[in-house]
């Protein structure tokens, strides 16, 4: 008998929803789970280089409520899908990315099939289930009736306890990193010289271009920055809809010889910026009830030896040593931001420290090896009630 996962977000499509999902169950015994994950332009090509049984189904849905006529046929393409993939896979157990539209294919399974199943909450999607009365009826009937819930942070727990009501059959599961891959590394001039870095003290954000993660607010912070630290450089990577934005407060602030947008990047590039630069940050806040549920980027950031900055909004204080490895700052503020990251960087040898700290700390607390003989435990408590 076989765990199918169903997710919208997984690789090749960018999120880190699915990367931890695709962390996790690369992991896992392959013979033992299949991933029914969204359409992408690039997956036949990503499909071809790993192990996992990979099949691809429409999941992306312009509404997740069942007013809509078209939302209603998407269903009940997913329904017969779901229906073949169970019986032909012999599937016992369903794993479910998110509540909407996963958790409620999860839950027809459970009604009619009665598989029971699995729901991820990451945090950030819990306002927008609330924002609609059909959202909300939906995702609470997904979250009552799901046999085990898996939340990403401490912080996404008080969260979803405090939107459902809800705690019986919550699990605490971080995401972790591979420390393997993201190491620390030496100076490597020929990279600096290849982003324009050398000579430069780097400020990293690594992330999708959205207004929580506050690349505005640092945008703003590095006038106040660079009277202290002349040779500051933003560099952010990734992108998104707030690029227009981002591109344009650069440019009325006089801010282009300090700030540079690389835009996506492939894997190697990431973790290049991530080892070749001095401080990282994510100031991230709260955003019309949208907020970081944890932050993997601060964690990547930290395995690879560096300190980080991050906003005190949401789970990223789970992600740290406030103080050791890290620091908060009030992110609503772009004087407070330039004012912690002026203090860091001016100390060299605060950041080797801290940097130290950081790679350990992850290794720690936050290694694959370990958290997935957590998700196994999880995995089997389920697996029983069959």
């Amino acid at each position: 008998m076989k765990t199918l996962l169903i997710s919208e977000i997984f690789p090749p499509k960018i999120g880190g929803s699915g990367r931890w999902f695709w962390e996790i169950y690369s992991r896992l015994d392959y013979e033992s789970y299949i991933i029914a994950a969204g359409k992408d332009a690039f997956a036949t090509e990503f499909d071809l280089q790993h192990c996992l049984c990979c099949i691809r189904w429409p999941l992306a849905f312009s509404s997740w409520g069942l007013l809509s006529f078209s939302a209603i046929v998407q269903y009940l393409k997913l329904i017969k899908l779901l229906h073949l993939t169970v019986k032909l896979k012999h599937i016992s157990v369903i794993h479910c990315g998110r509540g909407l539209p996963e958790g409620l294919l999860g839950w027809l399974a459970w009604k009619w099939l009665g598989i029971p199943y699995l729901c991820y909450v990451h945090g950030e999607e819990l306002p927008t289930y609330h924002s609609s009365r059909q959202y909300k009826l939906l995702s609470q009937l997904v979250y009552a009736n799901a046999h085990r819930i898996v939340v990403n942070s401490n912080n996404t727990h008080r969260s979803f306890v405090k939107y459902t009501g809800l705690s019986d059959t919550v699990h605490i599961m971080h995401p972790g990193v591979d420390t393997s891959y993201f190491t620390p590394a030496n100076r490597n001039e020929e990279i600096s010289r290849k982003y324009g870095w050398s000579g430069r003290k780097v400020v990293l954000t690594v992330g999708r271009l959205q207004k929580r993660k506050g690349h505005d607010h640092v945008i703003l912070a590095m006038e106040r920055i660079r009277q202290s630290i002349p040779n500051v450089l933003y560099s952010i990577v990734g992108d998104g809809e707030e690029l227009g934005y981002l591109e344009s407060l650069v440019t009325s602030h006089g801010l282009g010889d300090y700030v540079q947008l690389l835009g996506k990047v492939d894997d190697a590039t990431m973790l290049a910026c991530y080892q070749q630069c001095d401080l990282f940050v994510l100031a991230n806040r709260e955003v019309d009830g949208d907020f970081e549920g944890f932050g993997m980027v601060l964690v990547e950031a930290q395995s690879c030896g560096k300190p980080v900055v991050a906003g005190m909004s949401g789970g990223t204080a789970e992600t740290m040593i406030q103080g050791y490895t890290g620091m908060l700052v009030d992110a609503e503020s772009p004087e407070a931001i330039a004012d912690t990251l002026t203090q860091l960087l001016s100390d060299d040898e605060i950041l080797r420290v801290m940097g130290h700290f950081a790679a350990e700390w992850v290794r720690r607390k936050f290694d694959w090896n370990v958290l997935i003989r957590q998700a196994e435990g999880i995995f089997s408590e389920l697996s029983s009630k069959r």
